[in-house]
């Protein structure tokens, strides 16, 4: 039996870290934030590009998949109760894609270095599993409209969205370490043990 631990007890130790409860909490609220306030890079004819998927992304690659996937339940449930209620009633599938999304974000970015095969496999799998598969299943099943007429739109608008997102994941996790590792105490990702 190896000494070291997997990735999903090294992620829960994360979470006995004061650092660790406070960053994250500072991303689901900046995540919350920007979602609230509709900040998004607008494309045509109807594509957008949020930043809140970067919120998370962070979380995962700094604290691992057991913390993002908590931070992605925080995160979607805090971000219904803030400014969603309007929207009607509360789905729990979408819960269960942030946590899937925690979960991706976490299993590809910690606690390795960044690498540009590291955004393209992590921003891949979450278009595929949470943006396509899910997110269209629970449109399907909470609007009423079939499952391939609604793929039929989300594919392409995925697959063109995909190129600009993963730049956006590299460098924004490149920066984002950065940071992390110039805070008092800080580790930056590259510098953790495996």
């Amino acid at each position: 039996m190896s000494k070291t631990p997997n990735i999903f007890v090294r992620s829960l130790r994360e979470l006995k870290s004061t650092r660790c409860l406070a960053i994250t909490a500072l991303l689901i609220a900046i995540n919350v934030t920007l979602d609230l306030l509709g900040l998004s890079i607008k494309l045509p004819p109807n594509l957008r590009i949020g930043f809140g998927f970067l919120c998370n992304a962070s979380i995962g690659m700094l604290f691992g998949p057991v913390v993002g996937m908590m931070a992605g339940v925080c995160t979607d449930v805090l971000g219904y109760f803030a400014g969603n209620l309007s929207m009607g009633a509360y789905f729990p599938g979408y819960t269960l894609t942030a946590v899937v999304g925690g979960l991706i974000w976490g299993l590809w970015l910690y606690p390795r270095k960044v690498t540009v095969w590291r955004a393209i496999g992590a921003k891949t799998c979450i278009n595929l599993f949470c943006n396509i598969c899910l997110n269209t299943l629970w449109l399907t099943v909470t609007g009423g409209k079939a499952m391939s007429v609604l793929l039929v739109t989300r594919v392409p608008k995925n697959l063109i969205l995909l190129p600009l997102e993963i730049v956006l994941v590299y460098f924004g996790m490149k920066l984002v370490n950065r940071i992390y590792g110039a805070l008092p105490n800080g580790k930056a990702a590259t510098e953790i043990e495996n």
